[in-house]
């Protein structure tokens, strides 16, 4: 995608990190959040990865930030410094257009180099694009909580994927 340029967030990001993630919010399944997060949250979120050395990568087109990334620790015990949780979003209008086939392969390389040794997907609604994305991406299916979140009147999973960042694969 020549177009399309992968960089780490800045502060001035938090807004369109902010109304891309409110997409999702209030019309998918993708988050059990139900309500979003204002600008300056994101703010705060963006300093603190930066403080902590975790990345938060955005994918910007014709200078407009079009989705983002990041990993963070998959829980707070010493034990599990290791290993990393992932989230990606696009935004509603570029969905589709191939962007997270660059975005998360370019998050799993920042990951590596900040020290995570595995990455974990926590895919809400067991979302099918998402899985689909996670498996071009070497991860396998690590399991399913079924009916754990409710959303728009609906019982939804979370599928569990995994990716040993230590082997190498293909860019989707």
């Amino acid at each position: 995608m020549p177009d399309l340029r992968v960089r780490p967030a800045r502060e001035g990001d938090a807004q369109a990190i902010a109304a891309i993630y409110a997409w999702h919010v209030a019309n998918g399944t993708a988050t059990f959040d139900t309500l979003a997060p204002d600008a300056g949250a994101w703010a705060e979120k963006l300093a603190d990865f930066a403080a902590r050395g975790f990345p938060f990568l955005v994918a910007e087109r014709r200078g407009a930030v079009v989705a983002y990334a990041y990993a963070a620790r998959f829980r707070d015990r010493a034990a599990y410094a290791h290993t990393c949780e992932d989230s990606i979003y696009v935004a509603h209008a570029a969905r589709g257009s191939g962007i997270g086939s660059v975005l998360l392969p370019a998050l799993i390389d920042a990951a590596r180099a900040s020290g995570f040794e595995q990455m974990i997907a926590v895919i809400g609604g067991g979302e099918p694009a998402s899985v689909a994305l996670h498996a071009r991406c070497g991860f396998v299916h690590a399991g399913r909580m079924r009916n754990v979140g409710k959303k728009f009147g609906r019982l939804l999973d979370t599928v569990y994927m995994q990716r040993d960042l230590s082997e190498e694969h293909p860019t989707p």
